[in-house]
């Protein structure tokens, strides 16, 4: 019962915010483009659930949401066609990112043979289902500011909302693919087997991948300000979730308990937890 309320509330939270900011915008015939992106983002999950299930496997899982990401993106253009500036900007950011953060999980998990959070998920049809379906109402919702800009019928010309949230994409981009490239290189390195990282941006913050993800989304949903009105508003849930799963539910919360673990009573490691923030950037102690 309690998987089968897990999947009626993705579906029913998924209409409402495509409900919500469809208002206003562009439509293919008598159906909202908003709309369709928001079914893409959970029939193209449903459709890889089914061999992933005969094969009880998620290495392809993190692909899916890449091609999940690039559908969503690509129909609601093409539907939406011809494109504002504006649009195009935010639909080749979010693809751009799409592209690094796909193809760097898929080669991860290629190398490691997959995700132990997927071990005892697997094995449960039902909750494996809804791992599918939240990773589509995960697209769906993180897009929504991007998407809302593409299906949008204002087209204002790029000014300092488009400047400034270009800007803070650009920066947030670059922590996450630096950091994401710092701990590649860490674990690659035989003499740091069994260590945790504390170097490069690692030193600034505990988790600096996630706050440049977060920071890139925020960079979205500013571009994406000046063409929003009424319900379309709804859209700003974007930067809002992205936060709200990092720092409570998938990120932070899992591995902070996971290197509690591993490093918990290691003295080095409880003076790098009490001298580096978890989350914010800022220079480290002396």
């Amino acid at each position: 019962m309690k998987y089968a309320l897990v999947f009626i509330a993705c579906l029913t939270v998924g209409f409402l915010v495509a409900l919500g900011v469809s208002q206003g915008g562009k439509t293919d015939g008598m159906l909202p483009i908003f709309m369709i992106g928001a079914a893409v983002a959970f029939l193209v999950n449903w459709l890889a659930f089914i061999p992933a299930l005969i094969a009880r496997t998620e290495k392809y899982y993190d692909l899916t949401g890449m091609i999940t990401y690039l559908s969503v993106i690509g129909i609601t253009s093409y539907l939406a066609s011809p494109l504002p500036v504006r649009a195009v900007l935010v639909a080749a950011l979010v693809s751009i990112w799409t592209l690094r953060l796909g193809s760097f999980l898929f080669s991860r998990i290629s190398r490691d043979g997959g995700d132990s959070r997927f071990d005892e998920i697997k094995t449960n049809t039902p909750r494996f289902l809804n791992a599918w379906t939240l990773q589509g109402l995960w697209v769906l919702l993180t897009s929504a500011a991007a998407v809302a800009v593409i299906t949008s019928k204002q087209d204002v010309p790029l000014g300092i909302w488009a400047y400034v949230g270009l800007a803070v994409w650009v920066v947030g981009f670059a922590i996450e693919v630096i950091a994401d490239q710092q701990k590649s290189a860490f674990r690659k390195d035989y003499a740091n087997k069994g260590k945790f990282i504390s170097s490069g941006l690692w030193a600034w913050s505990r988790h600096p991948n996630y706050f440049g993800e977060i920071m890139l989304w925020v960079g979205i949903a500013i571009i994406a300000v000046p063409v929003l009105s009424g319900w379309q508003w709804v859209a700003m849930i974007s930067p809002v979730f992205v936060y709200l799963l990092l720092t409570k539910v998938s990120g932070v919360p899992m591995l902070e308990a996971k290197s509690q673990k591993k490093w918990g009573d290691d003295p080095r490691y409880q003076e790098y937890v009490k001298n580096t923030p978890v989350l914010m950037m800022r220079p480290p102690k002396k």
